[in-house]
């Protein structure tokens, strides 16, 4: 396999006041095409801000991110959004759904904005396989958290993503609710190829993936396999 995800060196500090924070030191793994990949820490362990850099929303301090064979720091503001367009999909914890939006459309927007003639079609095939077939003309506020997170892995899905990071995705679910959604996660990961990476809490979770690498104060504690491999 491939390595659709290549992070080497990786520091990142922030400056507070007259005090500067280190958040990442010396973080350096990689991640295969098609793996599922989970890296897993405490509150303020850095996850969150690791996954902003893999993904380009954010610049390291030192460090090279590659991402689907691009080194981030080559490219422009611009560039990295249409590289995300085209390669990324994620998934949030409090699942970032347009207010003003039917579930219909909100899956379709990533869709639209590749220009794709099929998107409202697609859009259906993909609420459907989640279990939505019912509620397309549905607003997130008459949704449930359940059912908000479904709308958002159709979404994360809807651009055939080559790589798709979930941020702690159960994270506003009970766990009757939060299972279903991550079985489906998993189920469509296997459908379609894409690489999965999980930013949590839940060593359970974890587990379900084929690689973890565990965050602590800022720097990588362990990388090892899983029994899923």
């Amino acid at each position: 396999m491939s390595k659709i995800l290549k992070i080497t060196g990786l520091e990142k500090t922030y400056t507070s006041g007259n005090k500067e924070l280190t958040v990442l030191q010396h973080i350096s793994f990689e991640v295969e095409k098609g793996q599922t990949f989970s890296i897993i820490g405490p509150s303020g362990s850095g996850k969150t801000t690791l996954l902003g850099l893999c993904a380009g929303l954010d610049n390291p301090n030192a460090g090279t991110v590659e991402l689907c064979g691009q080194d981030l720091s080559t490219l422009n503001e611009d560039e990295r959004a249409q590289l995300r367009n085209k390669e990324v999909g994620f998934i949030f914890q409090n699942f970032q759904l347009l207010p003003t939006l039917t579930a219909l459309e909100n899956v379709s927007v990533p869709l639209e904005l590749q220009g794709d003639k099929e998107a409202t079609k697609k859009s259906m095939t993909l609420l459907e396989k989640v279990g939505l077939a019912d509620r397309f003309d549905h607003y997130p506020s008459q949704l449930s958290g359940g059912e908000q997170q479904r709308v958002a892995l159709a979404r994360a899905f809807a651009n055939a993503p080559t790589i798709l990071f979930a941020d702690e995705p159960t994270g506003n679910l009970d766990e009757e609710t939060g299972e279903k959604v991550i079985q489906l996660l998993f189920d469509l990961n296997k459908e379609t190829g894409t690489t999965l990476v999980i930013i949590s809490h839940d060593l359970d979770l974890a587990n379900r993936t084929q690689q973890i690498l565990r965050l602590k104060g800022g720097q990588i504690l362990t990388n090892l396999p899983t029994a899923v491999s």
